[in-house]
């Protein structure tokens, strides 16, 4: 173990990670990089050291403190990138999914500033405790990034994660055209209002097969009913999916905790 490097890309979702796991990570040279859907065999992978330095990617966010643990009881000195995105961005982006996806509750309600009976709890939100906990559980300094710095910068973004890696790669290798445009303001408001699933009303089943049966027949009407919408004329013009104000409350009940972040990553960044 102790002669076998190992990095953990730790998420956060909505963060690019999808552009690092299929455009970057698989160009780097001098790393072995595993797939992130077998992430979760990475006690295995590293048990049978077949390269002397890995690479793995998993994007988690309600997981991050579970996933975190099991990655620093298999090594305390394993490395770790972590990509924070302000906390007002990153949660329109977290519930535009959850809307995509069939959710039924208001943004007000999906993130609950008031009684915390949301979809996502308050306590979701709060980044420092994270970088906290990396502080405490790992021996290394942790890579923070940060999402904005991506999009002004996208080259020299990637230079900080290979020098961090000590790997190296071509730039001419990586594809940085926006991977697909989210989906319109028109078509999540019309599978808000029309969509004939709820996401709060899931379906259980303990036959695997059964429930990806069920995920996948859902994902495809959700998806039939986002690809009518660019079709029919938009409903309700004047009416946001989530409104200027919805926003400016979210970044003031986080303000501190992402100020923290930033001076967390000034002292403590690898």
């Amino acid at each position: 173990m102790s002669e076998t490097q190992l990095f953990f890309h730790v998420g956060l979702g909505k963060n690019a990670s999808t552009f690092l796991q299929q455009r970057f990570f698989p160009k780097l040279k001098e790393i072995h990089y595993t797939q992130s859907n077998i992430y979760r065999f990475f006690p295995k992978i590293v048990a049978q050291a077949k390269h002397s330095k890995y690479l793995f990617s998993r994007e988690f966010d309600r997981q991050f403190y579970i996933e975190t643990n099991k990655i620093a009881d298999l090594s305390k000195d394993a490395n770790i990138i972590i990509i924070l995105r302000r906390n007002d961005s990153w949660i329109a982006s977290q519930y535009r999914r959850y809307v995509k996806n069939g959710g039924k509750q208001t943004f007000s309600e999906f993130i609950d500033l008031e009684n915390d009976n949301g979809e996502w709890k308050q306590k979701d939100l709060y980044f420092y405790p994270m970088l906290e906990h990396l502080q405490k559980n790992f021996n290394t300094k942790p890579l923070i990034l940060f999402y904005d710095d991506l999009k002004k910068d996208a080259e020299a973004f990637l230079d900080r994660i290979a020098g961090y890696l000590n790997a190296s790669y071509n730039i001419a290798d990586i594809d940085l055209s926006v991977k697909h445009s989210s989906y319109s303001e028109k078509q999540l408001k019309f599978i808000f209002k029309h969509g004939p699933f709820d996401k709060s009303k899931s379906y259980k089943t303990n036959n695997r097969i059964a429930g990806y049966l069920n995920y996948r027949s859902k994902w495809l009407v959700n998806h039939i009913y986002l690809a009518l919408a660019k079709r029919l004329p938009e409903i309700d013009k004047n009416k946001k999916l989530i409104t200027q104000n919805e926003l400016e409350k979210v970044e003031e009940f986080y303000r501190e905790d992402w100020q923290k972040c930033i001076e967390f990553a000034q002292k403590h960044s690898a």
